[in-house]
């Protein structure tokens, strides 16, 4: 199959432990490729530490199309490691993600999601039709806090996904923040657009979902929504933290210091606790400072790193 890159198109799947699915996905894929006259495909499979015989069925389908690029963790590291492995691997200028486990179908979507973005959109995201599953509830909830958190009119920011390289080139993955990829699109500019998609049971395997992703999702999405308000100015939301701090603990002392005048009375917990946030204020205002100190360094690490990847592109 002959890659083009200016018509070739990435499709990234993470795989763990779906090797009854592999076959059919590899098949779909195929006859994807072969009635697209408009793209050429390529396929990266990340294999994220599967325990059952996945890897033998990737290496069967590698042998039998000439599309299939595969990588392999260890261990099972999560969708994020997954995504930082196979990303960097993807080379066409339009990359999709699908699941492996075939709840979405590579046959119906992957058209949807191409002409969405050859509609003009840097990211496009499927919005599940007709989904019947345990995770329904979680999911609704966690779609109805980003939305409203983040301001980003999309229904379901955690389902299949067709970017432009430029996106991918200005994520930054790490912890669980997979969930977060479309905030974090929108927040810098890019445009975002959405697609209707079937829900299909899954046929093989068990869900990867768990009850305590939950939680820890809610607590990642205050983690992103700091990042990207104060992540690029660090000082402001220490600097307020710590005049607040600093403010309420002076006015306590005054107030201790006048009833201390006209009651000769002493209340030392209080004391205490004024004492404490004043040093507290000051100790927030000097993580401030370290905290820009830290960013002020990262900014100079990514403008080398981008002038160092301009001399590798003018070298070609």
């Amino acid at each position: 199959m002959e890659n083009n890159q200016n018509n070739l198109v990435s499709i990234f799947i993470p795989a763990y432990n779906e090797e009854g699915n592999i076959p059919d996905l590899f098949e779909k894929i195929s006859r994807i490729a072969e009635n697209d006259h408009s793209h050429s495909y390529e396929l990266i499979i990340v294999n994220d530490g599967s325990t059952d015989n996945t890897a033998g069925k990737i290496e069967e389908g590698k042998r039998k199309y000439d599309f299939i690029r595969s990588l392999s963790h260890k261990k099972n590291l999560g969708l994020t490691e997954a995504m930082r492995t196979g990303f960097p691997e993807c080379k066409g200028e339009l990359v999709l993600f699908l699941p492996g486990d075939l709840e979405c179908d590579p046959e119906e979507d992957v058209p949807l999601l191409l002409k969405k973005l050859e509609e003009g959109y840097d990211l496009v995201t499927g919005w599940r039709q007709g989904r019947n599953d345990g995770k329904m509830l979680a999911s609704k909830i966690y779609n109805v806090v980003s939305r409203n958190l983040f301001d980003v009119k999309v229904h379901d920011m955690n389902w299949i996904k067709g970017f432009r390289r430029c996106v991918l080139d200005d994520l930054e993955l790490r912890s669980d923040w997979h969930r977060f990829i479309v905030m974090m699109a929108a927040n810098k500019g890019y445009r975002i657009g959405e697609v209707k998609t079937k829900w299909h049971p899954r046929r093989y395997g068990r869900s990867k979902f768990g009850l305590m992703r939950f939680p820890i999702s809610l607590i990642d999405v205050l983690v992103v929504k700091f990042n990207m308000v104060f992540g690029s100015k660090p000082m402001q939301f220490f600097s307020l933290m710590g005049t607040l701090a600093m403010a309420a603990g002076v006015l306590g002392l005054i107030f201790l210091a006048i009833y201390y005048f006209t009651t000769q009375t002493q209340i030392r917990p209080l004391f205490t606790l004024f004492t404490t946030l004043i040093i507290a204020g000051v100790q927030l205002f000097v993580t401030g400072f370290i905290a820009e100190l830290v960013v002020s360094l990262r900014s100079e690490v990514e403008n080398l790193k981008n002038r160092i990847e301009k001399k590798k592109n003018d070298g070609k």
